[in-house]
């Protein structure tokens, strides 16, 4: 498949999840999304009203971070802060998982609370992100994961929230590509910041990059498409 550069950054969601990102912080985000036409700014939830605002008019999304970085809440308090979320204008939803009740594989749980969660935002037309955060985890728990996923049918699922002991792996993605089924895509997010890295995760299968280097990234390849004297890129 060939990438342009707008391409490649509809591939982006911005980010910026520190827990003390200030409303300047939050404008410069939404400012940087529209400049490069980002898919989405990635944002805890608290940061929804202001974002939707801030890109209201435009075709980037506003994703709300649910139960994050933990997941350790329980069903009933991740649907009321998606809804929360979604009422401020959010529409797009990135959950973690709850992490005690996977590595205990309980398995019944786990899909349950995809299956609400899912539910919730496609009553709503809008995307669902399933945050597995692979670090914790062994590649069985992940399959089974991403099997539960192709059950499910969340619109994405994806790596990492960032705040692990770990990032995205390109054997992860590719893990995930392999077990969720041609209808569930893969998000690769955390430690991603730079070119190679990107591209890599593409390659791996991944159809959307949670990054907060994307203006890095995106100045970079369009350096590489000058010199080169190229228009877009094939993987």
């Amino acid at each position: 498949m060939k990438y342009t550069i707008d391409d490649f950054a509809r591939l982006i969601d911005h980010t910026n999840l520190h827990a003390d990102a200030t409303e300047e912080d939050m404008k410069k985000l939404c400012d940087e999304a529209k400049k490069y036409h980002f898919k989405m700014v990635a944002i805890n939830e608290v940061q929804s009203e202001f974002c939707a605002q801030q890109l209201k008019g435009t075709d980037i999304d506003t994703g709300a971070a649910i139960s994050f970085p933990l997941g350790q809440t329980t069903i009933t308090c991740k649907l009321a802060e998606t809804k929360d979320a979604l009422q401020n204008g959010a529409n797009e939803i990135d959950y973690v998982v709850n992490l005690t009740q996977v590595r205990v594989h309980n398995w019944s749980y786990i899909e349950d609370e995809m299956t609400q969660m899912v539910k919730l935002c496609h009553d709503h037309d809008v995307p669902c992100k399933v945050i597995f955060e692979t670090c914790y985890l062994t590649k069985a728990e992940i399959k089974q994961l991403a099997l539960i996923a192709k059950k499910v049918k969340p619109d994405f699922v994806k790596t990492s929230t960032g705040f692990g002991t770990a990032g995205a792996k390109v054997e992860d993605v590719k893990l995930m590509k392999e077990n969720v089924g041609s209808n569930v895509k893969v998000k690769a997010a955390g430690g991603i910041r730079n070119t190679d890295d990107f591209l890599a995760m593409i390659a791996a299968g991944a159809e959307r990059i949670g990054t907060s280097s994307g203006v890095k990234i995106i100045e970079t390849l369009k350096q590489r498409f000058e010199k080169d004297g190229i228009n877009s890129i094939e993987i």
